[in-house]
């Protein structure tokens, strides 16, 4: 089975999970928590070098503060938790996303759980912590402005490439695939610039419910499909096939 680079996920369904079950939403995150425990085995496991998850995005901080007061505490406890684990199995930590205005305590501990990790190699998991895909190219389009100004960049010759390093995956290869749980069928601003060429998997399990059978099935959905970039297979050019 042919394995993918990067997997990318959209973790979707915490709150729905909870509330099908008379529980409160902080129930579903919690839970959600050990199924992100669950995928990080699963993607080592399976040879993933690169897993995403999206974490938090930046319109989520729009939710009820204590919704938002119990996911910073799960991610607080996940750091202080998990990092030891994670750190002795040869996982990386890579954060994306806004770091300004985050509180203090919270961007400390991103910045812990990157410097400690940080010469691991067995699997990269990247955090998309306050993260949204079109403020991500935002502010890439305003460093390389800044860039500009300062005679650091021509912009008459800057290409897709040039452009890709000053977003916040620069040096992270675009997924292969992406996954999204729960039965939504969209990417909700989930590194829109990375997955043009992504292969699309959406199951219908609420995320607390993902296990490791749940991955390794996206990964023999991706494994059965042609991937293109736009080109075509070499047999359907001798076919004379179009599509």
């Amino acid at each position: 089975m042919s394995t993918p680079e990067h997997v990318a996920i959209i973790m979707d369904g915490n709150g729905r999970w909870a509330k099908s079950r008379g529980l409160p939403r902080v129930a579903g995150h919690r839970a959600g928590v050990e199924a992100l425990r669950k995928t990080v085995r699963a993607a080592a496991d399976q040879g993933v070098r690169w897993l995403t998850v999206y974490a938090f995005s930046s319109e989520n901080w729009s939710r009820p503060k204590s919704e938002v007061s119990d996911l910073m505490g799960l991610l607080k406890l996940f750091i202080r938790r998990d990092l030891a684990e994670l750190h002795h199995s040869g996982v990386r930590v890579k954060v994306i996303g806004e770091r300004d205005g985050l509180a203090p305590d919270i961007a400390a501990l991103l910045e812990e759980a990157e410097s400690l990790t940080s010469n691991n190699r067995k699997l990269n998991l990247v955090i998309a912590f306050n993260y949204g895909g079109r403020d991500e190219i935002v502010r890439a389009a305003r460093k390389i402005a800044e860039a500009t100004l300062r005679g650091e960049v021509d912009p008459r010759s800057l290409s897709q490439e040039d452009f890709a390093g000053f977003l916040d995956t620069a040096g992270i290869p675009d997924p292969d695939l992406v996954v999204r749980t729960s039965g939504e069928q969209r990417m909700s601003n989930f590194l829109p610039w990375q997955s043009g060429y992504s292969e699309l998997v959406f199951l219908s399990c609420y995320w607390p419910e993902f296990t490791a059978e749940h991955f390794n099935d996206a990964l023999r959905q991706y494994a059965s499909r042609e991937r293109r970039f736009g080109g075509r297979m070499p047999q359907d050019v001798e076919r004379g096939v179009a599509s």
